[in-house]
């Protein structure tokens, strides 16, 4: 069993059981710190959790002679208390803007080399020709896109490879994502693999064909996830990933904890 300790407002560990026993019985963590394991409904003292270890423990008469109590261990650090710090959804509107400034240029330049701007000449030509007409409308647009589906093709591609890249890269975010200082991990908070990321670009296309439901599901759902989030099995927090150590935690991070 994996064991959190809370301490002057923040949350440490998973700690295994037999370690927070331990520390119990030499009296380097007080029997007063709360304590949550996965299945608990919310955090106790381990004085409440551990109850045979306290008894087992309990003090002699006072002896002006003993030996003083040992002092009280400085809680290792994890990134723990990080994995309830959720980006908002106007940050990670705001990250996505800049994303999408950043990706305007060489899709740009990608289109424009293609001939976008010919087969757009020829697509208006078409439509002032053939005024009301449906059919013509729909055969200019259908060669428009047809002209330009290979250039279509490469600027998705470009897209693709920039989030994947970049959010299973050290940075664990987008450009966009970095300057507002967030990041995308996995649901332990740790650095998401690239096949994951790979996965998580086409899965925002859900929330397009959604009216963008997807998206907006960010405001409301309880972790901030949107349906490529779920999906994929991803957060988006607040830090740079520079700013925490990628350890490996236990899934019942998600629980809320205030000391």
């Amino acid at each position: 069993m994996e064991i959190w300790i809370g301490r002057d407002g923040e949350r440490h560990g998973p700690y295994k059981e037999d370690d927070v026993r331990q520390w119990l019985r030499s009296g380097q963590v007080s029997p007063k710190d709360l304590a949550w394991y996965e299945g608990l409904a919310d955090w106790q003292p381990l004085s409440v959790l551990f109850p045979d270890e306290i008894l087992r423990n309990a003090p002699p008469p006072a002896n002006p002679y003993s030996a003083p109590a040992a002092p009280l261990i400085p809680l290792p650090q994890t990134n723990a208390a990080a994995l309830e710090d959720y980006a908002g959804f106007w940050k990670r509107v705001a990250a996505f803007i800049l994303d999408g400034i950043i990706l305007y240029i060489p899709n740009l330049i990608i289109l424009k080399s293609m001939g976008s701007d010919a087969a757009q000449a020829t697509l208006t030509q078409a439509i002032l020709a053939a005024p009301g007409d449906p059919h013509a409308m729909m055969a200019a647009y259908g060669q428009f896109y047809s002209t330009m589906a290979a250039a279509s093709l490469i600027t998705t591609a470009l897209s693709w490879l920039y989030f994947a890249l970049c959010e299973s890269s050290t940075w664990q975010a987008t450009l966009g994502k970095l300057a507002l200082g967030i990041r995308v991990t996995d649901l332990q908070g740790n650095r998401i693999s690239f096949l994951r990321a790979l996965g998580r670009y086409p899965a925002k296309f859900l929330s397009y064909i959604i009216l963008f439901i997807g998206f907006l599901m960010v405001a409301w759902t309880q972790r901030k996830q949107g349906l490529h989030d779920l999906i994929c099995g991803t957060l988006v927090l607040n830090g740079r990933a520079s700013e925490f150590k990628s350890t490996p935690t236990s899934s019942s991070s998600s629980n809320s904890f205030s000391a």
